[in-house]
């Protein structure tokens, strides 16, 4: 840390990483400039791999950032039984549009829940709580159009069953939401696998690792509250006949825009009728974390990517795009810190 900001950035060896032959060749061009010369994305990734290697996580499976983690969670108990009600209520009616739409709108802002920017029980994290305030602050949903995509797989004739692939964020209470609309999604039927995608190694503090998903699923199972317990012994049975499975691979870590993922994880990720991906890093990859203007069509932006694909993210950085010309000029007004501010 104190090599920040001025001095020039090292090479530095992992031996036991799978990744670390990757980040040899991706250190290389940079090793003569500063950290405010190299691009910020780098730079962030950088940092994180950096402190992995000093950790020795890929030997001993340290997490120096398990503990906020599970203070994560812990600290979100009431608003995750009331997440796992919510889902018990809406499977009892079976699969309806209406239901996913509420369940991607809470995972949605389950994405304001990020300890790279504010402590578990920071009292000034923004959040969307109130069922009467779940649309504010929306500035593109499509969630309807979502909706209706998934309710029309379940009529198609298939040689495969329906697959979504879900690119996570953060653990804590936003995995909880992660993993309720999975549970949703698998128990009313739109879908026959969930795949989530997580990160090779601890990073952006929150950010989740196999591990993760599977002490969460731990968690869910052992709680005293039915309701929580219940949704875990669902998702726990998808694990075991393998509806729902966890995979990772180094890119996720990598500092590369999407468009420069590997060929076999491109070949995985078009096996899906359709991507979820979750959080700010996602999506700044996604755009390959370059100023776009604010009314270029998403679209055209993310077209090289092989399946549809639906983010759900909250602005905490100075990337966008598909905005209407007119939210171009009214949002900045609004709110002038609107990009990062996460609300």
């Amino acid at each position: 840390i104190a090599a920040i900001p001025h001095r020039t950035l090292d090479a530095f060896t992992d031996p036991a990483a799978p990744d670390m032959p990757d980040w040899h060749d991706y250190v290389q061009p940079y090793l003569d400039q500063t950290w405010l010369q190299v691009p910020w994305f780098f730079a962030e990734t950088y940092f994180y791999r950096r402190l992995i290697a000093i950790t020795d996580f890929f030997r001993t499976a340290f997490d120096p950032f398990a503990t906020q983690k599970q203070q994560g969670l812990h600290s979100t108990v009431a608003r995750g039984q009331a997440l796992a009600t919510q889902t018990h209520r809406l499977l009892a009616d079976g699969w309806r549009p209406e239901g996913l739409i509420h369940l991607l709108t809470l995972a949605l802002w389950g994405n304001q829940a990020d300890m790279s920017l504010w402590a578990p029980d920071d009292a000034t994290q923004p959040r969307h709580t109130s069922a009467d305030h779940q649309h504010d602050h929306l500035v593109v949903n499509d969630a309807e159009a979502v909706a209706q995509y998934l309710t029309a797989l379940q009529d198609e004739r298939r040689a495969t069953p329906p697959c979504v692939d879900y690119l996570l964020d953060n653990a804590g209470f936003e995995l909880l939401g992660d993993l309720c609309l999975a549970d949703y999604l698998l128990s009313t039927a739109p879908v026959q696998t969930v795949r989530f995608h997580a990160k090779l190694h601890p990073t952006f503090v929150s950010d989740a690792i196999i591990a993760d998903v599977h002490s969460t699923l731990a968690w869910l199972r052992h709680h005293t509250d039915s309701a929580l317990r219940t949704v875990g012994e669902r998702l726990y049975a998808c694990v075991r006949h393998r509806r729902l499975q966890v995979y990772t691979h180094p890119f996720w870590t990598s500092p590369l825009p999407m468009w420069a993922m590997p060929d076999d994880l491109r070949a995985r990720l078009a096996e899906a009728d359709v991507v979820l991906a979750k959080g700010d890093a996602n999506y700044r990859r996604a755009l390959g974390d370059a100023h776009w203007p604010w009314t270029t069509p998403l679209a055209e932006v993310v077209s090289y990517f092989p399946a549809p694909i639906v983010f759900l993210r909250t602005c905490k950085a100075e990337v966008i795009a598909g905005l209407s010309s007119t939210q171009a000029q009214e949002l900045p007004r609004r709110d002038p810190a609107w990009l990062t501010n996460g609300a």
